[in-house]
């Protein structure tokens, strides 16, 4: 695979980052309780964007490993900046402008205000940066397996493998005792624990290791995953509608067989249309890695920016046309958070050379 500044990592990000967005947008939109034609609609759009998670997780994990020196305190230093930073901004701006977003509970108190600040409570995507940031913080643990896969070839089959096999225990483990079992409730921190999304930090972390014969693979198998997606998408679907109406959104978790399929292949086929961009040099690639660049920062400030364009009007297109309310709020949003994680990046730079 060539070697090119654009990589495999940049259109993940991309990816789940825009399809995140839509998520957020759909959540609103069946909250004003619609017709259920729409509700299926909405259903099934969300079940079509319902990958990002392992996505972003996959591209980071490929990105890191790929950029890393593999020196951990001037690793931490960069992630500061270009992660720790933007989220702390963030939650507080959710806590501070917008508390009634707070998920679970709502802080009374500063133990309750930094309790809902590292739980990932803020805001309702929020908890997905608790889960990210854990691997951040483990990267070590990456960069050891990325070098032992370098050392030891012959184990790759046998790592994945493995990680396969646990990871679908988990599962089982998850759907028995949280998604139907009793601590539905109690145990909903178990979603944002890194082990929820080990797999796809272990394959991102592999794939980058493993690329020249991904790249192998991935043309061989594309049509597969062309199929593998009709196949799985409507067995997502099928499990959504199976609990009936009004449609839950909770109901589709990321934690069920279908659901991790699903965004296994999705993840094939992200790489498979990298692979073809960058093999032939493509003029989408500066896009995608300035996108790229700015896509945790516009991922962070998107349910804002929905709710400002929701008062503004959206809620208003909404009752009246539900598509059309989330063909409008859904572009609006995209544009403005890409718009102001840039924006933001300028005066952030600008203002630190001044102050230093």
């Amino acid at each position: 695979m060539k070697e090119e500044v654009t990589d495999i990592g940049d259109y993940m990000k991309v990816f789940a980052c825009t399809a995140v967005m839509m998520q957020s947008v759909l959540s609103m939109v069946l909250a004003t309780s619609p017709s259920q034609n729409y509700q299926i609609t909405i259903g099934i759009i969300y079940n079509l964007v319902k990958f990002t998670a392992p996505v972003f997780i996959f591209g980071i994990l490929y990105s890191t490993t790929r950029n890393s020196k593999k020196k951990y305190l001037p690793y931490l230093k960069t992630q500061w900046s270009a992660l720790f930073i933007p989220t702390i901004i963030w939650t507080s701006i959710y806590l501070l402008v917008f508390p009634k977003l707070q998920q679970v509970n709502s802080y009374h108190n500063i133990g309750g205000f930094i309790w809902q600040f590292v739980n990932g409570n803020a805001a309702p995507h929020l908890w997905y940066n608790t889960m990210m940031l854990q691997f951040i913080m483990l990267m070590p643990i990456f960069w050891i397996l990325a070098d032992f896969i370098k050392k030891n070839r012959n184990y790759t089959f046998m790592i994945v493998a493995v990680s396969t096999v646990g990871y679908f225990i988990w599962i089982y483990f998850y759907d028995l005792t949280v998604f139907n079992g009793v601590h539905n409730q109690d145990w909903y921190l178990l979603d944002r624990i890194f082990i929820s999304f080990i797999i796809y930090g272990i394959l991102g972390t592999l794939a980058w290791v493993k690329r020249v014969q991904l790249e192998k693979i991935i043309k061989v198998i594309w049509p597969f995953l062309i199929l593998s997606f009709i196949v799985v998408f409507a067995w997502t679907n099928r499990e959504l509608f199976s609990f009936g109406f009004p449609i839950h959104l909770s109901n589709a978790p990321y934690y069920k067989p279908s659901m991790t399929i699903y965004s296994l292949v999705i993840i094939g086929l992200i790489i498979t249309i990298a692979i073809k961009q960058i093999n032939s040099s493509s003029k989408n690639l500066p896009l995608i890695h300035f996108l790229a660049t700015y896509a945790y920062r516009a991922y962070l400030s998107n349910v804002f920016w929905l709710q400002i364009i929701w008062q503004f009007g959206g809620k208003n297109i909404a009752y009246i046309n539900p598509l059309l309310g989330i063909i409008t709020c859904y572009l609006l949003t995209w544009i403005l958070s890409f718009s102001s994680a840039y924006i933001f990046h300028i005066i952030w730079s600008k203002a630190k050379r001044v102050v230093l």
